[in-house]
């Protein structure tokens, strides 16, 4: 049985990640997460009483906890999810971007180095660390083309740049000490579990509530969508097969515009929720002032994985979405608890 390591595993994708490995593998997981605002244990209640499965609550920065968890359960790979995500709230304050995405990273690379160093031949031939990233770090793509993996870093924002310096450690650990380290960087996520600051649950969130739905600007932004649970195969298929030292960008082939998300949202939460008083829940959308720095349109070229893996988006948009919206309205106790803390749902990111 391998033993991963994942960091941010009670997180958004990395909880959705913890959940997949234990649907889908043999392997046993540490999950390292230091329960930010973001890290919800409730989302890995299922999990509790699952011997494969072990939580501790801790920070990647943490060197001395990092080396003793990396020895005592002889770790054969780490997927590095811990992570600051959030844009708006980088604009509003960017320190903890810089100590978690940036310092954090370094420390886990200095903590997994040492550990790799003292595992015999065989298995550090096996080991590996993957670091998973972000689209962000391109910058803004105008109305056409896509990301590859040798497109130039240009981030915008304080979140973006955080996540490109993290990324440019990991390939200089690679060509620097031999790493054995893997990169995806990845367009944007949907799905269950996801905090409701991010566009999709947020707009169910206020949409069930009757409160505005603000959409920045004229709402053109365009995103690549990704359901979560492909994002997770996709991740899985890098650490099994992917090339050490190579970067692999995922995707969803999915573009479209911020408007377009929220019209979908309307349309599916007027059909699933027939009795609502909120109907027709597009009425709700409101355009706001957008944010600082709002890159205009990214968009992933995910042809290297499924060219060299093998891998490839299993849900459209349409089928990820009904599947999104209809969880969020299955789990409202999720929803409650979560929504219970100091994020209330207020606009972040608009101060300069």
């Amino acid at each position: 049985m391998h033993t991963v390591m994942v960091t941010g595993g009670a997180g958004f994708i990395g909880g959705n990640f913890v959940h997949f490995l234990m649907d889908e593998t043999d392997c046993r997981v540490v999950n390292l997460d230091n329960l930010t605002y973001a890290g919800n244990l409730d989302t890995l209640a299922p999990l509790a009483n699952n011997p494969r499965h072990c939580f501790v609550h801790g920070d990647i920065g943490n060197a001395a906890l990092v080396e003793q968890l990396l020895k005592d359960f002889e770790v054969d790979a780490v997927v590095n999810f811990a992570a600051e995500s959030h844009v708006d709230r980088s604009i509003d304050g960017p320190t903890p971007f810089i100590t978690t995405n940036v310092v954090g990273t370094f420390n886990l690379l200095e903590c997994a180095r040492a550990h790799w160093l003292k595992r015999n031949e065989a298995t550090r031939q096996s080991f590996r660390f993957l670091h998973v990233s972000t689209d962000e770090v391109y910058g803004s793509l105008g109305a056409t083309g896509r990301f590859t993996e040798s497109t130039p870093y240009a981030p915008n924002s304080p979140y973006s740049a955080s996540k490109a310096a993290s990324d440019h450690l990991v390939r200089a650990w690679f060509h620097t000490y031999g790493l054995p380290v893997l990169t995806t960087n990845c367009s944007n996520n949907y799905g269950p579990y996801q905090f409701p600051e991010k566009l999709i649950p947020l707009m169910i969130h206020k949409a069930q509530q009757g409160e505005p739905l603000p959409i920045y600007g004229d709402g053109g932004n365009i995103r690549d969508w990704l359901y979560v649970t492909d994002h997770c195969r996709a991740i899985w298929r890098v650490l099994e097969a992917g090339a050490p030292g190579e970067v692999y960008n995922v995707g969803g082939d999915s573009e479209r515009t911020n408007l377009q998300v929220v019209d979908t949202l309307c349309a599916l939460l007027d059909e699933l929720l027939p009795d609502s008083p909120r109907r027709p829940h597009a009425n709700l959308k409101t355009f706001v002032t957008d944010r600082p720095g709002h890159d205009r349109r990214y968009a992933i070229d995910a042809d290297k994985i499924k060219r060299n893996l093998g891998w490839t988006p299993s849900e459209t948009f349409e089928t990820g979405l009904r599947r999104t919206v209809a969880w969020y309205l299955d789990n409202p106790e999720w929803c409650r608890r979560v929504t219970d803390g100091s994020y209330r749902g207020e606009r972040l990111g608009a101060a300069l």
